[in-house]
């Protein structure tokens, strides 16, 4: 089985890389935001042909029961930074990108796999539901809550996953994100919280990504 893994930054790049020696797993940078997500996975897809693709890396947590270094599995993806509006199909639902489903699904054997992963391993908080993407950092509980107003249910906010999910989709790969807490953005301020992750706590912080492929 071949196993893509996509992260955005160099930062999370050394953090994984470190972790995976196989020929069968392989580690890409695709860059920040949809559109570098996008080219990076389907550069993956073309290349490397991998029957998985996993989305990793650092997002924005929302939740009370969400904390710096719990690790949110995607149930469900969308964008939150798209409209199609209403003019040509009244049906497209905000975040959904016409002709695409209103949420990208992640793989149902895989999202399993990590829902049984996480009642297994007790050392990892990880929590299933949705992540939503945009081309936004998220340095504002304004720009939070402007987000949180339309997805109250999302666990996470990234700039990459939901395009990973939309290109694995059309090339019809699996796919499931993974995405480490690495702030609160409602309960932060000036983006601390972020830079204190990578400042203080990132060491390992990727370690459940590696516990998922080795569980495979």
């Amino acid at each position: 089985m071949r196993i893509g893994i996509i992260v955005a930054m160099d930062k999370e790049l050394r953090q994984l890389k470190q972790l995976f020696d196989s020929d069968n797993v392989r580690v890409e940078k695709c860059g920040i935001g949809k559109v570098n997500a996008a080219l990076g996975a389907q550069r993956m897809i073309n290349e490397f042909h991998p029957d998985i693709i996993i989305s990793s890396g650092c997002a924005g947590g929302n939740g009370d029961d969400i904390n710096v270094q719990d690790v949110v599995v995607s149930a469900e993806l969308c964008y939150h930074d798209v409209y199609c509006g209403t003019a040509i199909d009244n049906t497209t639902q905000y975040g959904q990108v016409q002709g695409m489903p209103v949420r990208f699904k992640a793989d149902k054997e895989l999202l399993e796999k990590a829902q049984q992963f996480s009642i297994l391993n007790s050392q990892f908080s990880i929590h299933a539901g949705l992540i939503v993407t945009g081309d936004w950092f998220v340095d504002s509980k304004e720009k939070m809550r402007s987000i949180i107003e339309k997805f109250p249910e999302a666990k996470a906010v990234d700039m990459e996953s939901a395009a990973i999910a939309q290109t694995c989709y059309i090339n019809k790969v699996r796919f499931i994100s993974f995405r480490v807490i690495s702030d609160i953005p409602l309960r932060d301020t000036d983006a601390s919280q972020y830079h204190d992750f990578w400042n203080t706590i990132a060491e390992n912080s990727f370690q459940v990504t590696k516990t998922f492929v080795e569980s495979l």
